[in-house]
């Protein structure tokens, strides 16, 4: 295409004059889309053929871009327009034409009967919208009317021909029923009108379904075009027949697939419940499929069996509560239910060998919610009847959970490992919620199994049956309280016996340990048991995330019974930490264990501790702090700092995060001396500011600083005071040098444990206050966001502390300056509650100043917006003024206003906020 004629048949879509829509330039146009190989000239052609499509012109070339002499493309956008403009601009077509349009698209349909299929569907779809809009008034009977039509004889198309477009026409109707934007009260009337209609369409697709003589392709559409009107929620009494049909096509390979999704989407709708004697007639078919699933488990043909598997699952999951009720037929049920059993425990490894198994675990937990939901007579019954079933499941699952050989695991790619580990997570939450059902008799059961598995002397077990069995254990007793079961000691007893020969296994057994931590906190002489094996793991970098969690479990759930272990404990953490054997964040959770298993110990014992455990970090860090920056060196002291605020996240000699009660107390030593924490802060204090001094534009070293200091407040509140002297001058330089996030939620936590923070002669609170108003305008939401929350917790502060309540009458203008310039439209629509929260705190602490200076500040016509009259800001201020109470209230008035602001009041993107 030259570029004048480029210009003129595909001009930008602000550049088109109506005269540029025409047969030449849509057919130019489409040659650009689909062969320029500049994606730019592509770009240009799409917007333009769009604007073409919705254009008055498009009723005109539509029609002609359909000639016979044109290719599938061509026609196909042809047709696309003529459904555009039918299901978009229906308003805009003139009653007396809705028949001339109608017989056009007939004649159009039994033409391309023969022709393209592409462009068949858009042209059966044009037809269906014009079907929905005229029905029922204009064309009460069109479906009837559409079967009558392409069943006449006088037709030049072949009667194979004219079925297949029949078909179509009649699957696309309800399809385009689902996603018309007819306005709801007509959705009604149409959707009425169809379930009427299906009387039309059903006894026709039963004839060619049945009829020997009906082609393979002939069946298939029919299959889907039942399968599409199943969806309208037509009463299954009256698809019985066709399920039937649909149970005798699933014999034949080519219709198998077809045949599946209707009878599945046919028992899955939700009305379907209602028909219980239909429901009941179903349960004989599913069952007769039993041999052609034991057939494709048989021959590994996984699409045969997942079909199956899909049809017994919908009934079941669908309608166990309608068939459960059905008392008499309790044993059709059970056969069903043991129907999907075999589909849970089908042979093979999931995701490889199979991937059916994975659709039946839900059918189970509304089994089981449906049972338990009975009046205790009914369910007394079906308890007697389904717990040796879920006994059966356990077994199932368990198997079901075990690993490969390690061989065959080699092999599996790592996709494939992953859907297992999120499939055995599936099978966990499973037995955690069958646990409800089987409650105590589960565990013993599991416990005699691994008992009789590691005891027995006449078969050597294979590690994947003993880890499958521990992992049912962990699966519960990570969610169910097992402190009272009787089984749990013996379960600790035989856990050392196990021969960890592999990663998998050795893996389990940590988390097995980690979600016993509260029943070992209950029964501490049961710890020599187990942390031997823990402390042996931790060297092992394979097992870094089971051993470290574990560890970090037992060092908070059991801290008052360790100091006799933590010694042992600390040196082997310090081993591995120094040999660098575990990532970043399990390094951070080693610290946060070794922070709870401190907490219990003696003031001079965790001195002595402490000063072994971190002294080598400092030396480091010291070493560091000499060096010019650089990107190496910067990952080093980050890392130091993590560790060090991690540690003091749990260190904690207060006790007052304990929830311990009665003869528990006895165990806390009484804190003596000053607080750790607070000598080791003083003892490095100089070293990070000397860090913070070559990184102070750094923003992920000041957050790592921050972080440091944060966690300490958050443990230490009121031990905290002697270092808020260093902590205030700090603070300054940071501010001095860029508001960043982290400095300014440091400042607000500091404020917010130690509101005398702001007496320290060393912290500039001006310099602070006027920090955190620059960065209010930063384009970083977080910094905002920080600087917001900084605001709302100083504001209450201005009455008590003398410093704040002066910078805050010197100041509080500029603030508020700053808060209207960003609901004004100079910050995102998305931080609006931040800068509401702002006002809301300002007219609680400081009405007669914020009275005072918002009329002041909204005076200057075009602020804090040129979209904004007097009337509308004055009518925001009062309102505001006004509401001292309900937050939330002045949140919407914020919305409404930054709405006003930015001449988006009224427009669809009031929907999205």
């Amino acid at each position: 295409m030259e570029r004048r004629e480029e210009q003129s048949g595909a001009a930008g879509a602000g550049g088109a004059s109506a005269l540029d829509f025409t047969v030449e330039n849509v057919e130019k146009a489409l040659h650009q889309l689909y062969y320029d190989p500049n994606i730019e000239n592509k770009n240009l052609a799409q917007k333009w053929l769009m604007q073409a499509q919705v254009s008055p012109q498009a009723w005109h070339f539509s029609w002609q871009l359909l000639q016979p002499d044109k290719v599938p493309e061509i026609q196909y956008f042809g047709a696309s327009a003529l459904h555009i403009k039918i299901s978009r601009y229906w308003s805009d077509i003139p009653t007396d034409q809705y028949e001339s349009l109608k017989a056009q698209l007939f004649t159009q349909i039994t033409r391309f009967a023969s022709g393209s299929k592409i462009v068949l569907t858009r042209l059966c779809v044009a037809l269906a919208s014009l079907a929905l809009s005229m029905m029922p008034d204009a064309w009460p009977c069109a479906v009837a009317d559409m079967v009558r039509l392409f069943q006449a004889e006088d037709s030049p198309v072949d009667g194979q021909g004219r079925c297949l477009a029949l078909l179509e026409l009649l699957t696309v109707l309800p399809e385009e029923f689902q996603t018309s934007r007819l306005p709801q009260y007509r959705k009604g009337l149409v959707r009425t009108s169809l379930a009427v209609e299906c009387g039309a369409v059903f006894p026709l697709l039963e004839q060619l379904l049945q009829q020997p003589s009906s082609p393979s392709c002939v069946r298939q559409k029919v299959l889907k075009c039942f399968s599409s009107w199943v969806q309208l929620e037509v009463p299954l009494q009256d698809c019985e027949a066709l399920i039937q049909a649909a149970f005798a096509a699933l014999q034949d390979s080519e219709l198998f697939d077809s045949s599946v999704e209707a009878i599945v989407n046919a028992i899955s709708q939700p009305d379907a419940q209602r028909y219980v004697n239909t429901l009941l007639k179903l349960i004989p078919l599913v069952l007769g499929l039993q041999e052609q699933l034991r057939q494709a488990v048989q021959n590994g043909d996984m699409e045969t069996s997942h079909g199956i598997c899909r049809i017994a699952v919908a009934l079941g999951e669908n309608h166990s509560r309608a068939l459960l009720d059905q008392v008499e037929h309790w044993q059709s049920f059970l056969a069903l239910v043991n129907m999907i059993m075999f589909c849970t425990g089908i042979p093979g490894h999931y995701p490889v060998n199979e991937t059916t198994s994975s659709l039946t675990l839900t059918f189970w937990y509304t089994l089981q919610d449906d049972i338990l939901s009975f009046e205790a007579e009914k369910q007394a019954v079906y308890q007697q009847v389904y717990r040796p079933v879920y006994f059966q499941l356990v077994d199932v699952l368990l198997h079901k959970a075990q690993f490969p050989s390690d061989e065959e695991y080699g092999f599996w790619s790592s996709d494939e490992k992953e859907q297992f580990r999120i499939y055995r997570v599936d099978i966990s939450d499973t037995l955690m919620y069958v646990y409800e059902m089987l409650g105590a008799e589960l565990l013993s059961n599991l416990y005699d199994k691994l008992g009789r598995l590691l005891t027995s002397s006449e078969e050597p077990y294979s590690w994947q049956h003993t880890e499958a069995l521990l992992y049912g254990f962990q699966s519960i007793a990570e969610t169910i309280d097992v402190n009272y079961s009787d089984v749990v000691p013996g379960l600790i007893g035989l856990i050392p016996r196990i021969s960890i020969s592999n990663v998998q296994l050795a893996d389990t057994v940590m988390f097995t340990i980690g979600a016993l931590s509260e029943w070992l906190a209950d029964h501490p002489v049961m710890i020599n048991s187990v942390l031997p094996l823990v402390l042996h793991a931790l060297g092992n970098p394979e097992l870094s995330v089971s051993s470290v969690s574990t560890l970090k479990k037992i060092c908070r759930e059991c801290k008052y019974d360790l100091p006799p272990y933590a010694a042992n404990i600390v040196a082997v953490s310090q081993d591995v930490l120094m040999k660098q054997i575990h990532k970043t964040s399990q390094c951070m959770w080693l610290m946060q264990a070794l922070g709870f298993l401190l907490s219990a110990l003696q003031v001079e014992e965790i001195l002595k501790n402490l000063h072994s455990l971190i002294s080598p970090y400092i030396q480091q860090l010291e070493k560091l702090a000499e060096e010019i920056p650089n990107p190496s060196n910067k990952l080093a002291i980050v890392h130091i700092l993590g560790l060090l605020s991690n540690l003091f996240t749990t260190l904690d000699i207060s006790h007052h995060d304990d929830d311990h009660e009665g003869p528990e107390l006895r165990k806390l030593p009484v804190p003596q001396g000053p607080n750790p924490v607070v000598v080791v802060l003083q003892q490095v204090f100089q070293l990070i500011q000397k860090v913070l001094s070559k990184w102070l534009n750094d923003a992920q070293v000041v957050e790592a600083v921050c972080a440091i200091f944060e966690k300490s407040v958050k443990t230490l509140l009121d031990d905290f005071a002697p270092m808020v002297p260093q902590l205030c001058e700090m603070l300054g330089r940071m501010y001095s040098t860029i508001p960043q996030a982290s400095a300014l939620d440091l400042t607000r936590q500091a404020l917010k444990r130690k509101p005398d923070l702001f007496l320290c002669e060393r912290l500039d609170v001006k310099a602070v206050f006027q920090c955190a108003v620059l960065a209010l305008k930063f384009p970083e939401a977080p910094t905002v966001k920080a600087s917001c929350g900084f605001f709302t917790e100083l504001l209450p502060r201005c009455g008590e502390v003398e410093s704040v309540g002066k910078v805050v009458q010197e100041d509080g203008r500029m603030l508020l300056i700053a808060v209207l310039e960003a609901i004004g439209g100079q910050a995102s629509r998305s931080l609006m509650d931040c800068f509401a929260d702002i006002l809301f705190a300002l007219n609680k602490h400081c009405f007669s100043l914020l009275s005072m200076w918002i009329k002041e500040a909204l005076q200057p016509p075009g602020f804090p917006s040129a979209r904004l009259s007097p009337e509308q800001k004055d009518t925001f201020s009062q309102q505001i003024l006004r509401e001292r109470v309900n937050k939330r209230r002045v949140k919407e008035m914020v919305k409404e206003f930054t709405l006003l602001c930015r001449g988006l009041h009224g427009t669809d993107y009031t929907a999205d906020y």
